[in-house]
């Protein structure tokens, strides 16, 4: 990629650029070079979504759904090249607001800001949701509500587990960034580490060749279109994972030099997920005893570990497993909290003025950290009684997600082609001459997966019983009532309050007067 050949100005700061959009600095930088990556990294978290969706893309799919892993990767990798130029140029909280703010208007960046937000608050249930695919595989004690069997019992229990985790990524994002940064930190160098073994352990107990991702298992049977309509449903399990690594951005207010950091962060997390995960993809398949075993469209991938590994080194890697799973959520949370903050700043929710509160003592927003979890409880409670809860909070989350970052890819993609896009100069990352197309790539992407995302499938959102018809039409209209609702309330009330708070806004220095001339000297 190319880079702009401009000096560095003396003086320069990692300030400077918040100081562009008129905010004061209030949020203290202790993040370091890992520190950003493993935030993004967390927030994808190869061990949580492999995990939590494999059974879904198998089942719709077949082996041969590993294919969908690249084809989400190429599209993913083009939407991450531009957040990285634009990490590079803007380096602020709330990173998907700000941009869209800055690239298109602030009517968009609010929309964008306010669909990335919900997401982000669903995406924490509906990540924590995968204790309950991971616990009672390790011990029967898990399974607290009923023994797994009734009818309500997996969906209740997931509640149950989810609630403990959101309490925990609560209480540790209220504590402050550095707290949350440690945990993180210690998490993702489990996981890595951890990742890597499983690789290897599945390596070396392969079955049979990597031909085998070319079987599709007879899944496209059921559909109009044979097996490119089981495949574009088994790609939703790929396209449920690699997303969030804006978040290394989103931390930039509390990174050292952000804006040649975050986009090598951004980069950095998106691929080493892709190789990493598809690995483990390609690996289990090669590596499980039988690809014929229902296990496999059920248990997903916790099966696979305990059937290749053996009970006992299947259980100690599903409680690495267990540690992605939290600090993803961590992840999630922080994210949520600093989207929050940002957009609260410019006065553009309600209680903004407590909601952009920094503690002095912990020196973050604490009242997000506390809301955003109170809500993320709510979502769990709504839904405690569905057995659907998985796939639909799930899908709800990833949609709006999908088209908060077309909120940022397609007005960058406008003001490239007016000319009035330029990246960051003193050799920061930049695209260069490849922005355009890159630029294309993203928005076609991220248009046709969007589509793809919230098409009301029956064999997507209302598999199982009860067969609800709001439940096959719930990620439509969820999304069209938050999208259309949230967007009245702005238009006809928040935007007429918009604009940088008092105590966030960046007061100019007033200009020294200058020096009084002298007197004539006296003949």
């Amino acid at each position: 990629m190319a880079t702009t050949d401009q000096p560095t100005g003396p003086g320069h700061t990692d300030d400077d650029e918040l100081a562009e959009f008129g905010y004061k600095p209030e949020l203290k930088r202790t993040l370091g070079n890992f520190h950003t990556f493993a935030a993004g990294i967390s927030y994808i978290s190869i061990l949580t979504g492999t995990f939590q969706l494999f059974y879904f893309g198998y089942g719709s799919g077949g082996p041969a759904y590993w294919w969908s892993w690249p084809m989400v990767f190429v599209g993913q990798f083009m939407v991450a090249l531009c957040f990285a130029e634009l990490a590079a140029r803007y380096p602020v909280a709330g990173s998907v607001y700000n941009w869209s703010k800055k690239v298109g208007n602030p009517h968009l960046g609010w929309l964008a800001g306010w669909m990335m937000l919900i997401a982000s608050i669903v995406s924490i249930a509906a990540v924590a949701l995968a204790y309950q695919l991971t616990l009672p595989q390790i011990s029967s004690v898990f399974q607290i509500i009923g023994d797994g069997t009734g009818k309500y019992d997996v969906a209740t229990n997931a509640v149950v587990l989810a609630a403990v985790l959101i309490l925990f990524t609560t209480v540790v994002n209220a504590f402050g960034v550095k707290l949350m940064a440690t945990i993180n930190t210690a998490g993702v160098f489990i996981e890595l580490v951890a990742t890597v073994v499983l690789i290897v352990l599945f390596a070396v107990h392969i079955t049979r060749g990597p031909q085998v991702v070319m079987e599709t298992n007879g899944t496209g049977a059921g559909h109009g279109a044979g097996y490119l309509g089981a495949f574009l449903v088994a790609s939703l399990a790929s396209a449920y994972v690699m997303y969030g690594f804006d978040t290394a951005a989103s931390l930039g207010e509390e990174s050292r030099d952000p804006s040649r950091n975050a986009p090598r962060a951004i980069i950095r997390a998106i691929v080493a997920s892709f190789v990493l995960g598809g690995l483990i993809l390609l690996l289990a398949l090669m590596s499980v005893s039988s690809l014929k075993g229902k296990e496999l469209s059920t248990d997903g991938l916790q099966y696979v570990v305990l059937d290749v590994l053996g009970p006992t080194a299947g259980k100690a890697m599903l409680w690495c497993v267990l540690i992605a799973v939290t600090v993803c959520a961590l992840a999630v949370h922080t994210a949520a909290i600093r989207l929050a903050f940002a957009m609260a700043r410019d006065n553009n929710l309600p209680a903004s003025s407590l909601l952009a509160k920094v503690s002095p003592r912990f020196q973050t927003p604490v009242l997000p950290a506390v809301i955003v979890g109170v809500l993320a409880l709510g979502i769990l409670v709504v839904n405690i009684r569905q057995p659907q809860i998985f796939t639909v909070v799930t899908s709800i989350g990833i949609i709006m997600i999908y088209l908060a970052y077309l909120g940022v890819t397609g007005p960058m993609l406008v003001a490239r082609l007016r000319g009035k896009w330029q990246p960051a100069g003193d050799g920061k990352f930049s695209l260069g001459r490849w922005g355009l197309l890159v630029n294309i790539g993203a928005v076609i992407w991220g248009s046709v997966m969007t589509t793809n995302l919230i098409w009301p499938r029956a064999s997507v959102y209302n598999a199982t019983a009860p067969f609800h018809w709001y439940l096959q039409w719930g990620a439509v209209l969820f999304v069209a009532v938050i999208a259309g609702g949230g967007f009245a309330y702005y238009w006809f009330v928040q935007r007429h309050r918009t604009g940088v708070l008092a105590g966030h806004r960046l007061e100019e220095t007033p200009a020294e007067p200058a020096a009084p001339l002298a007197a004539p000297a006296a003949d």
